[in-house]
């Protein structure tokens, strides 16, 4: 979603694309975790987080309820954990030179450079493989493992060892470095490896990344050994000492030590320059030997990446230019409806497959009713009116090279007799009346808790990997506990009486098919072990509309402890009194997101649901982030008038580093306000409740410069 487009959205269609992506996103997620077969990259999964990201930019309450939070995929159970000592974060993505020119606009705002200044960027072929992270201490490699979740991989130290591009020993390198880069497999090669598997009777891959991400994951280094897997080095985590003091000098200190680095890598000063290099990146894409999917750019002066930053799962000084989406043509089988868990009805494609981008697709998403009907939310026409009906053929392509989407109807190919699509208005699984809100584009089932879909996909969030996170307890679990009319889960607060009930019921979960004495007694010490957790973890696990983690972490760190916020939303009425005044004030909080909040704990049945779920915990208290040493550690900062030493974003992110929270408006809550040239009303309030009001020069500082 190019920014541009974004910043022209009416907030009624910003908020329907964003509901459409995200529940992309989860689908994506879903599959990835039931199948551990990923049919797309790591990189090409958060694409589509990263289009969230623009939308929410705009409308930020949306980031409430957002999967971009997350990063990659959770690691597998398989291998064991490895903690990365720095995170492996993903990557903001460009679809268009509007969208790069906006990448550095952007950095040039936060650093307040003027416009005549040089910037270079280094440019680099996107390779589209499997993200790795290699440990070296005195030289030696000591573990290698994959990206995971961004803060925790998978250990594949013995398989790494395999690859002839990754050296087992470095002569000159720091007593600490972690080299980190993309394991690849290039096209000779995997056509070769299928042709092996094919003659052996045995699975073939999809594509090289497959390949590649498969091979690599294996439990017998062996197999691994026997795959020609290979390795790019372009960028590093720990370290003991700097690599160079710029991105390029960086990567050709990784190339003097012994790594393959990609030759294309190259350095630009200027706009004009970063296209050209493009072009030329995208233009050789054929003859490479190795799919890439884009072109990356860094910003090239290290210092500057340090003044940057990290936005929560992408850096500020990097951005993936994708190449275009690729088409393909084939027949609409089905129009089936799944239902989330805030009772969206989404409605999927199911196509006779066909291969887009090297990828089999036999799903789309349709978005919702006005896309099936051919019509915009503003009702205007798309695809010159043309409505979809099963039995079309449609023009399929992949968005950002990830979820499949449809582009187009062949009218000259539609069956005699196709119907157009009636989008259900009752919930096809309760039949609960699906009802669409104004200004809303998605359909929604009215059932909540009486819906089966609803009720098993809030469970599923409920011990989901942000939330309580109960080892032995997933996706496939919850279906099957959801279904036992023996030891059913049908609320969280069943989790949590589990162990007692088996202990009183003669029907015991370790008899059960995938559970034995010891893993019943596992899940069961797990459950436990989850009864004291974080107030941030118990809010986002709710499953409240539009609180995402980082609007759980947002009023954990406001209220502190449960019994506040249960207090404050049991006493706050949507629109009015104190209490609603004090939570539409935190920074980040806008009127939809609380009166989500507020609503949910009004609701009969699912207030009663959080009783017995509280009921059974305890709630461990959030304090503010304190950082050692720090003179505003704690405090609330509000920023007004114009800074001229330091952008406000750039502000904005060194006081929360330094661990102030950063509101948007004064209150008597408000310990200190910045002001500078210009501070009009924030200036007389804080005057008014007797605030410490400070210039820019005073808070420099007060902070060290």
């Amino acid at each position: 979603m190019a920014v541009g487009a974004v910043e022209r959205m009416s907030e009624a269609e910003a908020r329907a694309d964003w509901a459409r992506i995200a529940e992309e996103v989860r689908r994506a997620n879903r599959a990835y975790h039931a199948e551990d077969a990923p049919e797309i990259s790591d990189a090409d999964y958060d694409a589509l987080k990263a289009r969230l990201r623009a939308l929410e930019a705009r409308f930020p309450d949306l980031a409430a309820e957002s999967p971009t939070e997350e990063v990659g995929a959770a690691p597998s159970e398989t291998f064991a954990k490895v903690t990365h000592a720095v995170r492996m974060l993903s990557l903001e993505n460009a679809f268009s030179e509007e969208d790069a020119a906006d990448f550095v606009e952007r950095v040039r705002s936060f650093l307040n450079l003027a416009a005549e200044a040089e910037l270079a960027v280094t440019a680099e072929p996107k390779i589209d493989g499997l993200s790795l992270s290699l440990r070296y201490e005195k030289g030696w490699l000591v573990q290698a493992a994959t990206r995971g979740d961004g803060a925790v991989g998978e250990n594949v130290t013995d398989n790494a060892r395999t690859i002839a591009d990754i050296p087992a020993r470095l002569s000159g390198a720091p007593d600490l470095l972690e080299v980190r880069g993309e394991v690849y497999m290039s096209h000779a090669d995997f056509a070769a490896l299928n042709a092996r598997q094919a003659a052996a009777g045995e699975k073939t891959f999809a594509n090289p990344r497959n390949a590649a991400a498969g091979s690599l994951r294996q439990l017998d280094a062996g197999i691994t050994a026997a795959r020609p897997l290979r390795f790019f080095a372009y960028s590093w985590g720990a370290l003991s000492e700097p690599l160079a003091v710029t991105q390029i000098g960086a990567v050709e200190r990784l190339a003097a030590l012994g790594f393959q680095t990609n030759p294309r890598t190259r350095v630009c000063r200027s706009l004009p320059e970063m296209m050209v290099a493009y072009r030329e990146i995208e233009q050789a894409r054929a003859t490479l030997g190795y799919d890439i999917d884009g072109v990356v750019y860094k910003i090239d002066n290290l210092a500057l990446q340090a003044r940057l930053g990290f936005r929560s799962t992408t850096p500020r000084w990097a951005i993936a230019h994708k190449f275009p989406a690729e088409l393909a043509w084939t027949q609409l089988e089905a129009i089936d409806i799944q239902v989330g868990r805030t009772g969206a009805l989404s409605p999927v494609a199911r196509l006779k497959p066909v291969t887009v981008g090297g990828v089999v697709v036999s799903n789309a998403t349709l978005h919702n009713e006005d896309y099936i009907a051919g019509r915009d939310a503003k009702g205007s026409p798309i695809r010159e009116g043309k409505d979809i009906r099963v039995g079309d053929w449609v023009q399929v392509y992949r968005a950002g090279d990830v979820i499949p989407k449809i582009a187009d109807v062949d009218l000259s190919q539609r069956p005699e007799g196709a119907e157009p699509y009636f989008f259900p208005h009752r919930c096809p699984e309760c039949g609960s009346d699906a009802v669409r809100e104004e200004g809303d584009a998605v359909r929604r089932c009215t059932g909540g808790l009486i819906c089966p879909a609803q009720a098993v996909e809030k469970l599923k969030h409920f011990v989901s990997r942000g939330a309580f996170d109960i080892e032995g307890l997933g996706a496939k679990q919850i279906e099957m506990f959801f279904a036992d009319d023996q030891l059913p889960i049908r609320e969280p607060a069943d989790i949590f009486t589990l162990a007692a009930r088996d202990a009183a019921n003669l029907t015991k979960l370790k008899n059960r098919d995938g559970f034995g004495e010891r893993s019943a007694a596992n899940l069961f010490a797990a459950i436990e072990d989850r009864r004291a957790i974080p107030l941030n973890r118990v809010i986002f696990a709710l499953g409240i509309r539009h609180v995402g983690e980082s609007a759980a972490n947002l009023l954990a760190r406001n209220y502190g402890t449960w019994e506040a916020f249960e207090a404050a939303m049991t006493g706050a009425q949507v629109g009015e009194g104190p209490d609603w005044q004090a939570l539409t004030a935190i920074d980040g909080v806008g009127d939809v997101l609380a009166a989500s909040v507020v609503n949910a704990f009004h609701q009969e049945a699912e207030r009663a649901s959080i009783d017995r779920l509280v009921a059974q915990l305890k709630i461990a208290e959030v304090a503010r982030p304190v950082t050692e040493g720090s003179p505003v550690a704690g405090k609330t900062v509000v920023f007004t008038g114009t800074l001229e030493k330091m952008t406000r974003a750039e502000a904005k992110a060194r006081a929360e580093a330094l661990g102030a929270k950063v509101a948007g408006s004064v209150s008597a809550k408000t310990d200190l306000l910045v002001a500078g040239p210009g501070a009009g009303s924030k200036a007389k309030e804080a005057e008014r409740l007797g605030v410490e009001t400070i210039d820019e020069d005073a808070w420099l500082r007060l902070i060290g410069g």
